[in-house]
């Protein structure tokens, strides 16, 4: 489902302003590039606040894109970058439409943010992703059940540029810290799993748009 989303880099995100905040950031970083599990923090509008070393190994292979970058916005990287779908497996079904639930409910909850609008606007432009967003995700979430719109709890698979992992799934966790929540942040972890092994693909697969599978095309 991925197109090339077009526009200008995302504004540099803002900074907490009081000392105390930007220190408690900065012990946090450490804490995270701690965990040996790829981890990021974002914000409402999934800009990556902090990310560690593990999740930059997960994205290593990922090509370069002027407003998709995982480590800039997970929410566009998800949906428009082209190399995407190499790193996460069933794109379309595990991530794509999620995000997109997500993505209208901070829309619903934050309807004037800039970033929220641009991210709306660039789906817009695409016709096979509007029908998607308008008419198939209301249609996958009724079908589906609400849970799976949920990211804390679901298993979603990757393909990890490591050999010795492969294939795999990891559990998407989600929790947040009382002063990371005051700031508007949210710490979401993918636990690797171990349970689907199979020989590494190799090289990137670029996907162009496509209209998705798993929900009904506009009439």
């Amino acid at each position: 489902m991925a197109f090339q989303a077009g526009g200008r880099r995302p504004a540099p995100r803002p900074v907490p302003a009081t000392p105390g905040a930007q220190a408690y950031l900065q012990d946090y970083a450490t804490l995270l590039e701690a965990v040996p599990f790829p981890a990021l923090v974002v914000d409402h509008r999934w800009d990556v606040v902090l990310a560690n070393g593990a999740f930059r190994t997960l994205f290593r292979e990922v090509g370069p894109h002027p407003t998709a970058m995982p480590a800039d916005n997970f929410l566009r990287f998800v949906l428009f970058h082209p190399d995407a779908s190499a790193v996460l497996a069933d794109h379309e079904t595990s991530w794509c439409l999620p995000m997109l639930a997500q993505f209208a409910a901070a829309l619903e909850k934050y309807g004037h943010d800039a970033g929220l609008q641009a991210v709306r606007r660039d789906i817009a432009q695409d016709p096979i992703m509007e029908a998607a967003y308008r008419q198939g995700l209301p249609h996958w979430v009724r079908a589906v059940g609400e849970e799976a719109v949920e990211h804390d709890g679901a298993v979603r698979p990757l393909h990890h540029p490591d050999p010795r992992r492969g294939t795999t799934e990891c559990r998407v966790v989600v929790e947040t810290p009382r002063s990371l929540e005051e700031l508007g942040y949210t710490r979401l972890t993918l636990v690797l799993r171990e349970t689907r092994r199979t020989p590494q693909r190799s090289g990137r697969t670029r996907h162009p748009a496509a209209h998705l599978r798993v929900v009904p095309a506009a009439d």
